[in-house]
């Protein structure tokens, strides 16, 4: 499947696919607005941060406890009470005169629930298209988010500047509803992928599994580490520049938008499966220069850079892809999904915490060279370039040698 409008002509493709526009709409609008509302109050760089990224915290405890129901629950129904968690979430945090603590601790809670959604979607994304159109998919899902984030944020600057940022919150709470019902009308009632019931041993025993193989080890350390380093510096956009933080994270988003563009369109498979590193470093080497304390115009060009690297995630996904059964599709993307997540949380946490001690710049930087540190430690210890497409992929490790071959028949 080459052409993303061919994706369009596939059964729930698009509502799948809006309904994921409007979360993405949703996060960006109410991130930005509770991050500033959070600064707000306590002036506090950490408490910002973890306002506006503290959720990924939460992703640690779904992937441990609740990620085995991505392939264990039905999709439409997961996905439709995860909207609606979130709407009601949302609007709680709007309600006035909420001390900071519960504000932060709904953002935790709303987390967990967040955990579980990433593999619903992504795994009922790889079942509704064709074998091939995962990557293709997967690529106009980014971009779209990335285009979402750029109005989300740009519209989020404006509706701070002319209005509250719980009036942001109850915004956002009503595009989370909005996702709900597009989801629930839009999606047919599809059985789960895998026979059982969601526990924590289900979760346990097939997370042991998928990390049992050294290939995929690797290729989650490359989708979690460098990404959610990176994510600690985009953290500190507010502390930064207050006035500017919606232009930085616009333009963070056009650079990652332009990313997904180049590496799901553009490339051909054999060219962007070498470009996973030089992606990865890409996305922290702009970062370096905020050491120098840029004017605004130099970061923005330095972020909208450096967040085309975020490109690299999708050959790394078509790799974990080639070596996961295909009745683990939606936990091996879950756990993708969570890990990256919980890792951006940690690290916004680090990034806010050398922010309070030092300044965002000096955090930013060292978080950045953090990442391009980790990018070639994971490069020497891969020993070779991802490997290759389906079929022809590198052997299983000896831990794999009973399961079924990747991406094998439903």
């Amino acid at each position: 499947m080459s052409r993303y409008r061919s994706l369009f002509r596939t059964p729930e493709f698009t509502p799948l696919f809006l309904g994921s526009a409007a979360q993405t709409a949703a996060q960006t609008v109410g991130g930005l607005a509770l991050g500033t509302l959070v600064y707000r109050a306590t002036g506090s760089p950490l408490l910002s941060a973890v306002g506006m990224s503290g959720s990924s915290l939460a992703q640690v405890l779904g992937a441990t406890f609740l990620l085995s129901g991505a392939d264990r629950l039905p999709p439409r129904t997961a996905l439709t009470a995860i909207a609606l968690t979130f709407a009601a979430g949302t609007a709680v945090q709007a309600a006035p005169g909420l001390p900071v603590g519960v504000l932060l601790a709904a953002v935790l809670l709303l987390g967990l629930a967040a955990s579980l959604g990433g593999g619903v979607r992504w795994g009922l994304l790889n079942e509704v298209l064709a074998k091939d159109g995962y990557l293709t998919g997967r690529s106009l899902f980014n971009m779209t988010n990335g285009l979402m984030q750029i109005t989300g944020f740009a519209a989020g600057g404006a509706l701070l500047a002319a209005l509250s940022p719980r009036a942001c919150l109850l915004l956002s709470a009503a595009l989370y509803l909005t996702a709900g019902l597009v989801l629930r009308l839009g999606l047919t009632a599809r059985p789960p992928r895998t026979a059982g019931r969601p526990s924590p041993a289900a979760t346990w025993r097939t997370n042991a599994q998928l990390w049992s193989s050294r290939p995929r080890r690797l290729t989650y350390l490359g989708l979690w580490l460098p990404n959610g380093l990176v994510v600690g510096c985009e953290s500190l956009y507010v502390a930064y520049a207050p006035d500017a933080a919606g232009t930085l994270f616009a333009c963070a988003a056009l650079g990652m938008f332009a990313g997904d563009v180049t590496v799901g369109r553009l490339l051909r498979p054999a060219v962007r499966r070498r470009l996973a590193t030089p992606l990865l470093l890409l996305l922290a080497t702009p970062y370096l220069l905020f050491c120098a304390h840029p004017p605004l115009p130099v970061a923005v060009v330095c972020v909208t850079l450096a967040s085309a690297g975020f490109g690299a995630s999708l050959v790394q996904q078509e790799r974990l892809l080639d070596l996961t059964p295909d009745e683990l599709a939606g936990q091996a993307l879950g756990l993708h999904s969570a890990g990256m997540l919980a890792l951006q949380g940690v690290s916004a946490v680090l990034a806010g915490t050398l922010a309070q001690f030092t300044s965002p710049a000096a955090a930013m930087t060292a978080t950045a060279a953090g990442s391009v540190l980790v990018t070639l430690t994971l490069a020497a210890a891969g020993g070779r370039p991802p490997g290759r497409r389906r079929g022809r992929g590198p052997e299983p490790d000896r831990a794999d040698a009973a399961a079924p071959s990747p991406r094998g028949t439903r």
